[in-house]
């Protein structure tokens, strides 16, 4: 993704997010898009696509911030790219990302946050003329999408009593799996909703398992385990939408492993750390932070030797080397914002495919 500045018709400054595509690899899963019936005031309905692409790929569309034209415009989608394929249009609005509303955000605040889905995003869109009519009558735009349509993303310790659930398969399905949770137990405290349909379990689908499968990988694994769940409500979404259910979509804040953001403003004696390239546990190479040295900016703001790079000011690094990271870290001269992760943070969503 390129980010670019262009000049508009009257001087004024349009942000353009581009997603150049190499077609390779194809999609699991259709987007299913919602009823076009109007209300009688010609405002159609959100339409939600799940795009999916490569690592070596891009999303194949371009997101516009236009003078005179309201809200994040898709643009330029591309021919035989992973938008055009799943069926954005020409003109659409952008009104949602992995369940967060971005009607009302700064228009490249937006873009940082396709960026940072990796190589999956959720999408909520609206036709032009269907928005347009919409300000017009003065909607509120979020009304109109689901209040939450992420999975959760659950880590569960064992005590004495166990995992504080247990699991049902309603009409033997194979693969179908019901939680019951134990009020005040692990599995509640750690936020797993009651009645919710476990999707994944220590990062792979239970799709495929029999009930008894399911509880043999459950004894394996020990005193901890990870569990992807979605409510009644967001299965019910995804279903009827032919949309499959990933942890790339989940709601992480549940987790006890969090990415740290540092915000360091270089003093006399420049921040206090290097950054070194080195093998990562989860396989491929990283940019790592050593030599943190004490009571310099990069100790005040919190950094730790070991930790992993993910995002300088705000742009994930995926895919850089390590000259390019510098190159980031020294674009402006007397501060940086570092997204950072440490070792068992790293190791742990590599753990469950994230």
């Amino acid at each position: 993704a390129a980010m670019k500045q262009t000049k508009g018709l009257e001087g004024d400054k349009m942000s353009i997010i581009k997603f150049e595509f190499n077609p390779k690899v194809g999609i699991d899963n259709p987007a299913l898009t919602l009823t076009e019936d109007t209300d009688g005031e010609g405002v159609g309905e959100p339409r939600f696509y799940l795009l999916t692409k490569d690592t070596t790929e891009t999303f194949g569309f371009c997101l516009h911030e236009e003078l005179g034209c309201r809200g994040h415009v898709i643009r330029q989608i591309e021919l035989g790219g992973v938008a055009q394929r799943r069926g954005l249009q020409d003109g659409d609005r952008l009104l949602q990302v992995n369940g967060h509303f971005v009607d009302h955000m700064d228009h490249l605040r937006v873009v940082q946050k396709i960026k940072a889905s990796g190589n999956q995003v959720l999408l909520a869109v609206l036709d032009g003329d269907s928005y347009e009519a919409a300000k017009s009558l003065g909607r509120d735009l979020s009304q109109m999408l689901p209040d939450d349509i992420r999975p959760r993303l659950c880590h569960v310790t064992r005590d004495k009593s166990g995992f504080g659930f247990s699991v049902s398969c309603p009409g033997g399905t194979k693969g179908t799996f019901q939680l019951s949770v134990l009020q005040d137990g692990p599995a509640d405290r750690a936020g797993v909703p009651p009645g919710s349909w476990l999707l994944e379990l220590n990062g792979d689908s239970v799709k495929s398992y029999s009930h008894t499968q399911l509880t043999k990988k459950l004894k394996q694994s020990g005193n901890k385990v990870t569990l992807l769940v979605a409510s009644s409500a967001v299965e019910e979404f995804y279903r009827l939408r032919g949309l499959r259910v990933t942890a790339a979509l989940a709601d992480t804040s549940w987790l006890p492993f969090k990415v740290r953001e540092l915000h360091l403003v270089k003093g006399p004696a420049g921040y206090g750390f290097l950054l070194k390239e080195d093998d990562c546990s989860s396989g491929g190479v990283g940019q790592f932070l050593w030599d943190v040295d004490a009571g310099l900016p990069a100790e005040q703001a919190g950094m730790k030797e070991g930790d992993r790079v993910l995002a300088v000011n705000g742009e994930s690094i995926e895919g850089l080397d390590h000259e390019q990271t510098v190159r980031r870290i020294r674009a402006h001269e007397d501060q940086v914002t570092l997204l950072v992760i440490d070792p068992a943070g790293d190791e742990f969503y590599h753990s469950v495919g994230l």
